[in-house]
């Protein structure tokens, strides 16, 4: 034990949680100390000393939340929400903007955005020049149309003097996004993509072309995002089974994300694609304008949608943490290994009767929802707020708590 008049020997020890960190195997109670930033220890009982403590028994201790699919080049984009308000309300750390922006205006979401937010936020490029100009209420203009907006070699410009923050391409395929050009917008993207050897997300809506015809052209750590969107055009054969060209993406390496976004969630789909044992890779929310009121709110929200659906917490926090920080390269984030950057989201479980509600209005009763209640980056506490939408269906504890 330290001296009397010595410094703590930690800033922090959060006590008694669940502590859930795939990268590392571990799932049981286990106490996590914080110095300096960083993580400097787990395990079943750090000695305290003159530390401060936080007791969180009875609560999910797990690195930072992150949102791989949000839109949050904020009023420069009519799509995109306030990034702050909806890591305080969703309790992550990290951000992974989905091509909010093109080479011809990502150097503002850098330097009006990202840089004077306390958060982490990455983003894929999109490979339209202008990124997503034309989306809001009523408003739906696709942005890869035409060839002349999408020059790979200004996207690829761009992410070279830019990989600190741009850890891929993102394209939307499909209906009037890509209209008469389709196919020839993945090729492009795909072409950005290898010539930067990161990863492609693609968005998949309606057909043309295909769901089977857009992941048969992913490569290993793709990502196919909006893997649980209904029909038409969803995951699920006529026979109600996955399709072959998804099993064969998912054995290639290809990821598969739910962004369930206003377009992107179906319980048909789901529920089709997890009884055949066909789960996500990750969770993320696909936030926007529209997506912020329902029936996908945010990254938690949709968490606990998935929970409902039959996954086990362990596999929630997975698709949240550990697998979107691998699938974005930065293997510093997304665990709680000692000298890894101190991001960590504390959650409560609450029993509650919360009636979920997919994308077509398809309505399941559910049991549990996640509730935040502490978030630390790089070792400060960060603010959560409340999420007025869940508070009246929370049962089993106060709601100041």
């Amino acid at each position: 034990m330290p001296a009397s008049g010595l410094s703590p020997q930690y800033d922090l020890v959060l006590k008694g949680g669940r502590v859930i960190d795939e990268r590392n195997g571990l799932d049981g109670h286990f106490d996590v100390a914080i110095k300096a930033g960083r993580i400097a220890a787990v395990a079943q009982a750090i000695s305290a000393g003159t530390s401060r403590v936080r007791d969180v028994s009875g609560c999910i201790v797990a690195p930072g939340l992150i949102d791989i699919h949000t839109h949050v080049y904020h009023k420069a984009t009519s799509l995109s929400v306030d990034p702050g308000f909806i890591a305080r309300r969703s309790a992550c750390t990290t951000l992974v903007d989905a091509g909010s922006a093109g080479a011809g205006n990502y150097d503002g979401f850098r330097d009006y955005v990202m840089v004077p937010s306390p958060y982490r936020i990455f983003a894929f490029l999109n490979i339209s020049f202008p990124g997503i100009f034309g989306f809001d209420k009523d408003v739906s203009i696709g942005e890869a149309t035409s060839r002349a907006m999408l020059p790979v070699h200004r996207c690829v410009d761009k992410i070279e003097a830019n990989r600190d923050r741009i850890i891929g391409v993102k394209v939307r395929i499909g209906g009037i996004v890509t209209g008469d050009l389709g196919l020839g917008a993945l090729e492009l993207a795909l072409e950005a993509a290898n010539e930067v050897d990161l990863p492609l997300m693609t968005h998949i809506g309606q057909a043309p072309p295909s769901y089977s015809d857009v992941v048969d052209m992913l490569r290993p750590g793709d990502i196919l995002t909006h893997c649980y969107r209904p029909e038409p055009n969803s995951a699920i054969g006529p026979d109600g089974k996955v399709l072959d060209a998804v099993w064969r993406a998912r054995e290639r390496g290809v990821l598969f994300d739910i962004a369930h976004g206003m377009g992107a969630f179906g319980y048909d789909s789901a529920e089709a694609a997890l009884k055949e044992g066909f789960k996500p890779d990750l969770i993320s929310s696909d936030v926007h304008v529209i997506a912020v009121e329902g029936p996908g709110y945010d990254m938690l929200h949709t968490m606990s949608k998935l929970l409902n659906c039959g996954l086990s917490v362990a596999e929630v926090v997975g698709m949240s943490t550990s697998r979107p920080a691998l699938a974005i390269q930065r293997p510093e984030l997304g665990q709680l290994s000692v000298g890894a950057p101190a991001d960590i989201t504390v959650l409560r479980q609450y029993a509650s009767d919360y009636v979920f509600a997919d994308v077509v209005g398809t309505k399941r009763q559910g049991s549990i929802l996640l509730q935040p209640v502490a978030v630390y980056l790089d070792g400060r506490e960060m603010e959560v707020s409340r999420r007025p939408f869940e508070e009246n269906f929370l049962k089993g504890h106060h709601h100041g708590h």
